[in-house]
């Protein structure tokens, strides 16, 4: 899949602009500040339904403005499709599909990429949210079927921590908790599908994650990545420590007909926990992804170009999987400002691990930070306006 041409209005900095791209790189170049970044962060909502940068909407929409559309031409198999989306700051979100009406959430059906920008090393250093993140938004543009059971999931555990929050303050004896179980059989439905597609998810990017690792770093390390499920009484918070390979080794044992009703016993096993504190304690997200490095946990072990390599391979292993698995092939891949924090022979190596995909979106503050092989088609950007060849950047 290719994106064509890119419109925005009232999107970040852009009041409006028409951008033409074409097929293999594509490379903005501008100082900081000038709108490289809201450009890519664009084409990255329509496959994510999410920003890199922020987690709502409002901050996409342009200062004293109501709402911002994103407008894409998307080309795949000799077909041509026009997405747009429309954020608005007091209403749902709108979008359409070759100008017919659809539901935002059916957008990653025609849009996929993946992107990479400096904030992801915290995929490795942060905390588990990244790495959940991370396994969703693939899993929605492999199967946008999920993006329902992922928000069905979100508000079962919202209503079940809210009563058992209101369980707490008003002492009501656990035998008048009939409520609670209901909850309890949807939260473990939910969360079971949930917990099947990340593993199987899991299993398909690995082997994508360790070449990745490879040829971006070198033959001197082996990463692996593995799950950690919070219903097996692995917690989540304590990802470095040295338990990480057992918690992982545990996940995949568990086979997908026995997730039902280790979910069950979980819930059961933490009620009076659960009753004491407040808290949903199990569950899809309380999990983790492992991430290791010669079978140590990167979080805590790995050196900073070690983190930043790691990162960088999951995002690839991601671009390789929907290469595979995807029925739009090929995701857009994108790296926002990645080159600058790069040496010359990871940026070498990085051009060729991205160099034979249909579309890769650059953005990069200094011309010269990227390897002159990503350079054929550039566009210098400058206060949210795009120069015409020859302008002074």
């Amino acid at each position: 899949m290719i994106v064509t041409h890119l419109s925005l209005t009232d999107f970040r900095n852009y009041r409006e602009v028409e951008v033409d791209l074409v097929a293999g790189p594509n490379l903005f170049v501008g100082s900081n500040g000038q709108g490289k970044t809201n450009l890519v962060e664009a084409i990255g909502y329509l496959s994510t339904l999410g920003s890199h940068r922020v987690a709502t909407d409002q901050a996409l929409i342009r200062s004293g403005q109501d709402a911002a559309i994103v407008r894409a031409r998307l080309d795949h198999a000799e077909r041509s499709v026009l997405v747009e989306v429309q954020l608005n700051r007091s209403s749902a979100n709108r979008a359409q599909v070759n100008r017919v009406a659809t539901k935002p959430r059916e957008l990653p059906r025609y849009a996929t990429s993946v992107l990479f920008a400096p904030e992801d090393l915290a995929l490795v250093r942060g905390d588990p949210g990244g790495r959940r993140r991370y396994l969703d938004q693939l899993l929605v543009q492999l199967t946008p079927r999920l993006v329902g059971v992922l928000a069905d999931y979100d508000r079962v555990l919202r209503q079940r921590t809210t009563l058992l929050k209101s369980v707490r303050a008003a002492r009501v004896a656990e035998s008048q908790l009939s409520t609670l179980e209901v909850w309890n059989d949807r939260l473990a439905d939910l969360g079971s599908q949930i917990i099947i597609e990340r593993s199987a998810l899991i299993d398909r990017i690995r082997p994508h994650a360790a070449d990745a690792y490879r040829r971006i770093a070198g033959d001197d390390h082996r990463a692996d990545l593995a799950a950690r499920l919070s219903i097996l009484g692995d917690s989540a918070a304590d990802d470095g420590d040295e338990d990480a390979a057992d918690a992982a080794s545990a996940a995949a044992a568990l086979a997908p007909a026995e997730v039902r009703e280790a979910f069950t016993a979980a819930l059961a096993r933490v009620r009076r926990q659960e009753l004491d504190r407040g808290l949903t304690l199990v569950g899809p997200h309380r999990d983790d992804l492992v991430l290791t490095l010669n079978g140590l946990p990167a979080k805590g072990y790995a050196s900073h170009g070690e983190s930043w390599s790691f990162a960088l391979a999951l995002k690839l292993a991601a671009a390789a999987t929907l290469r595979a698995d995807s029925p739009l092939g090929d995701p857009v891949v994108i790296l926002d400002d990645v080159f600058a924090e790069l040496d010359e022979m990871r940026r070498s190596r990085l051009a060729g691990a991205i160099g034979d995909y249909e579309q890769v979106l650059i953005t990069a503050a200094v011309l010269d930070d990227v390897p002159e092989a990503l350079r054929a088609h550039t566009v210098r950007i400058r206060a949210g306006q795009i120069l015409e060849p020859g302008e002074d950047s």
